[in-house]
């Protein structure tokens, strides 16, 4: 057998490639101001809320070691994780619907990688300067300058960082209360842990790791084409208007800048048509849109558009017109419907929960005078935040009644297990079981009752 021959000089090939630190250029423009205005709005939320005051307590807490979560006048109990199961429902096809209309709007605009990174990358220009300045300190050899400016940048950093850290945890343990911990040195390991665990997490996705989450990690990267059809709105860049590129006669309108490469915080060319590392932020529209007033072209030579209206040559009021198809329709229609749903229910929902367990160690007994009693645990939740009395009935079979006191009051937000005896007369039922139902209403409020049933054993 004849050896195969090796080449004089063996090319390596690396499995992955290196990441390139990517720098990108500072954009200003109409959607470049949507994306700061939801960078406010979210971090305003977020931030602001955890130390908004509410009835004595903090407006939004998420109580896990009580079992009890407060959003503003409401009070949510384990029990009630129908209400989160319709919320991430909610949420799922409000992802579905804004992908299939607009493509990947969250990514774009509202995803926290995007929020901090949008944050991180203005410190870093603060501190290091604009685009050029940055890639120069880069290429640079260490010097105290260098040193100094990458440990004020770091800083700066680690704390937005920790506070965001912080923050997350404040809304699981009172924030207040937490501060003065911070501040005494007395957080527990609990809440010691998940501050720094945040922190880090922060730190490193928006400082370090950057576009390589939404590259690599995020999986709505991978299932978005998905949700894509020929009419969704995506970014793309019109090659009749601008091939061949260049200046000069014959040239069309891209001029070869590399501006809306320059401004992506992802690094890819937009030109070589939709890719799955684009977040939809519009970044590469407002640096070409400005790049385009500077030469006398008109804008929109990288704009929202569809593979339709770029097939067909749609004018903009027929492409809108394509947006609302069937599938959007369906996915808003069963939204809505949701929401309105759910809206509903939370306004008429009852501040109030009984569960009835039967008392397994006696099932029927003869009591005095001859009457037969079975006995009960009822598990009373008062959802409300103000105390309240409760009247406990019962009917369902002829002369039932509970003996004693009929009458229990509950803390607010607040659950009580409160031991009932029930009686009927004898011969008032024959043997076997027999259905009843307990009454509890407020003594103060007429529409917070609630029946439950339950069975009767005679023996």
């Amino acid at each position: 057998m004849k050896a195969t021959a090796v080449p004089a000089q063996a090319v390596e090939q690396a499995l992955y490639e290196v990441r390139k630190t990517i720098h990108p250029r500072a954009v200003h423009g109409w959607f470049a101001g949507w994306r700061w205005a939801l960078v406010w709005a979210t971090q305003v939320v977020f931030y602001g809320l955890a130390w908004l005051p509410w009835n004595d307590r903090q407006a939004v807490l998420f109580d896990i070691a009580h079992r009890k979560f407060y959003i503003f006048g409401l009070v949510f109990f384990p029990q009630d994780i129908i209400y989160l199961t319709v919320l991430l429902i909610i949420s799922a096809l409000s992802l579905f619907l804004f992908t299939a209309v607009a493509g990947r709007l969250w990514c774009g605009y509202a995803c926290p990688q995007t929020v901090y990174t949008e944050i991180f990358l203005w410190v870093e220009e603060k501190i290091e300067g604009d685009r050029p300045a940055r890639l120069k300190l880069d290429a640079a050899p260490l010097s105290p300058r260098k040193v100094a400016l990458k440990a004020a940048k770091h800083g700066a950093w680690i704390a937005i960082a920790l506070w965001t850290g912080f923050t997350f945890v404040g809304y699981f343990t009172p924030i207040r209360e937490l501060w003065d911990a911070v501040w005494r040195l007395a957080t527990g390991p609990w809440e010691t842990f998940w501050v720094l665990f945040y922190g880090f997490a922060t730190y490193g996705n928006a400082g370090w790791m950057r576009e390589q989450v939404c590259k690599y990690m995020c999986p709505y990267a991978r299932f978005q084409s998905a949700m894509f059809d020929k009419d969704t709105l995506i970014i793309t860049y019109d090659p009749e208007r601008g091939e061949p590129r260049g200046k000069g006669e014959g040239k069309g309108h891209c001029v070869d800048c590399s501006i809306c490469v320059q401004v992506c915080p992802t690094g890819i060319d937009i030109r070589d048509g939709l890719q799955y590392e684009c977040i939809g932020c519009a970044a590469c529209i407002d640096g070409c849109n400005r790049v385009m007033d500077k030469v006398g072209f008109p804008k929109g030579l990288i704009r929202y558009s569809t593979q339709h209206a770029m097939e067909h040559k749609l004018t903009r009021a027929q492409m809108f017109r394509r947006a609302f198809r069937p599938r959007v329709l369906v996915y808003g229609a069963i939204l809505w419907t949701i929401i309105v749903a759910a809206g509903v229910a939370l306004w008429n929902r009852v501040p109030l929960k009984v569960d009835v367990i039967r008392d397994r160690a006696a099932i029927s007994r003869e009591v005095e005078g001859g009457q037969i009693e079975n006995v009960y645990r009822l598990q009373i939740m008062n959802t409300a935040e103000g105390a309240r009395a409760f009247r406990l009935a019962v009917s369902g079979l002829p002369g039932i009644r509970i003996p004693g006191e009929t009458v229990v009051e509950i803390d607010g937000a607040a659950s009580r297990m409160v031991p009932v005896k029930v009686q009927i007369a004898p011969g008032a039922a024959g043997a076997g079981t027999h259905r009843i139902e307990f009454a509890v209403e407020s003594t103060d409020e007429t529409g917070v009752a609630v029946r439950e049933k339950s069975v009767f054993i005679v023996r």
